[in-house]
């Protein structure tokens, strides 16, 4: 499965909301999809109109990470890896319970923000993803 797309509708109804307001400038994400539109200068050709901005995976519960299925074992993931939707990144362990942490969609790892052992808070970046 590839990279999600903005939907051609939404990103019309953007257009359609700026061209009938007083706004020079808006901007709007989704998926992972950033769209900025510019009222005024032209934006050059070559100049991308969206592009995917990074992305963090925040720990669902806080607990202690875990970036590998077990001691010794290699991680899970590492920088500059892609993983697949689904693919597992991590596990939080919470009251003895381990919880897998896994890919929302396609990417490429860019930063493991934490180190194995250490103490999490729910809500607490733990990847960056582009």
């Amino acid at each position: 499965m590839g990279r999600r797309q903005m939907d051609l509708d939404a990103i019309k109804g953007l257009i359609a909301a700026m061209a009938s307001s007083d706004l020079s400038e808006m901007e709007f994400s989704e998926n992972g999809w950033t769209l900025r539109l510019l009222r005024g200068e032209r934006v050059p050709e070559q100049a991308p109109v969206a592009r995917l901005a990074a992305q963090t995976i925040d720990a669902p519960i806080g607990g202690i990470v875990h970036l590998q299925p077990a001691p010794g074992a290699p991680a899970f993931v590492r920088a500059g890896q892609p993983v697949s939707a689904g693919a597992p990144l991590c596990m939080i362990e919470a009251m003895k319970v381990f919880n897998t942490v896994h890919a929302e969609h396609d990417a490429t790892i860019e930063a493991v923000l934490v180190e194995t052992g250490a103490e999490v808070d729910a809500g607490q970046p733990l990847l960056r993803l582009a």
